[in-house]
C-alpha cells in the first residue's frame, strides 16, 4: 500500500493503462479511495512489497504469452482458404472467424435450421398435450459459437442492413436482446449459404463473388 501511495495515481493509472485502457481510470480511484479508507496496518505487509512485483512480473509474462497465442491463431485464420469468406460479412473478425471455423467447418448440417438449432440461436418450441404454448428462446445449443454469433450481429448494427432489421424487430415489440438474437438467425441463413458455395458476402441485389466452398 505504501508503495502504491507514493508512485501515485497517475503512475499507477498508466501502468493499468497498459493492460486494460477502459478500466484504468475506474481502478486507479478504487485502489486510491480503499488506501485512504484504510487505518489497519495489516501483518505481513512488508512481504508483500516483495511478492506483489514478482506477481505482477509473471501477469505481464502471462499477457504476452496470450498475445503471442492469439497472434498464432490469427495467423492460421487469415490462412484458411475460408477467411476471405467468413471476413466479408459485415461484423466478423479475425476472432470470430476463428471460433466458426473450429465450431462449423467439419459438421455435417443439412440446412441453416440444423445449424442454427446447433448453435442455440433457433427458438423452441413448448407443448402441452395437443397445444403449442408458443416459441422461447433456446437455452442449449453451443455456448460459444452462440456467444460469437451474439457479438457479431452485435457489431454489424454499424451495417445499414443489419440495422434496418433490427430496428424493425424492436417496432415489433422485441427487447434489444432478442431483437439481437433474431439478427443473428437471420445472418446465419446467409452465412450458411456463403460457406456451402464458397461465396463472398453481397448486400442484396449484388451481384454474388465466388471464393472457396465449405469442403475445401
Amino acid at each position: 500500500p505504501q508503495r502504491l501511495k507514493t508512485a501515485g495515481r497517475g503512475h499507477v493509472r498508466n501502468r493499468i493503462k497498459k493492460h486494460n485502457p477502459r478500466l484504468a481510470e475506474r481502478v486507479t480511484e478504487e485502489i486510491f479511495t480503499a488506501l485512504e479508507a484504510q487505518t489497519v496496518v495489516v501483518a505481513g505487509t512488508g512481504a508483500a512489497v516483495t511478492i506483489v512485483p514478482i506477481l505482477a512480473r509473471q501477469l505481464q509474462d502471462l499477457t504476452r504469452q496470450r498475445a503471442g497465442v492469439l497472434a498464432q491463431v490469427e495467423a492460421l485464420v487469415e490462412a484458411h482458404p475460408l477467411h476471405r469468406v467468413l471476413t466479408s460479412m459485415p461484423g466478423i473478425g479475425v476472432r470470430t472467424a476463428a471460433r466458426i471455423l473450429t465450431e462449423v467447418v467439419g459438421k455435417d448440417f443439412k440446412t441453416a435450421g440444423h445449424l442454427a438449432s446447433y448453435a442455440g440461436i433457433a427458438p423452441t418450441t413448448r407443448r402441452s398435450g395437443t397445444s403449442i404454448r408458443g416459441e422461447f428462446a433456446n437455452r442449449g445449443g453451443n455456448k460459444r459459437l452462440k456467444s460469437s454469433l451474439y457479438n457479431s450481429a452485435f457489431a454489424a448494427l454499424q451495417h445499414p442492413p443489419s440495422r434496418a432489421y433490427y430496428d424493425r424487430k424492436i417496432s415489433e415489440g422485441k427487447r434489444h436482446k432478442q431483437a439481437i438474437i433474431a439478427l443473428a438467425r437471420r445472418r446465419l441463413d446467409t452465412l450458411y449459404a456463403m460457406l456451402r458455395d464458397g461465396t463472398l458476402y453481397q448486400d442484396p441485389a449484388a451481384p454474388i463473388a465466388t471464393e472457396h466452398s465449405l469442403a475445401a
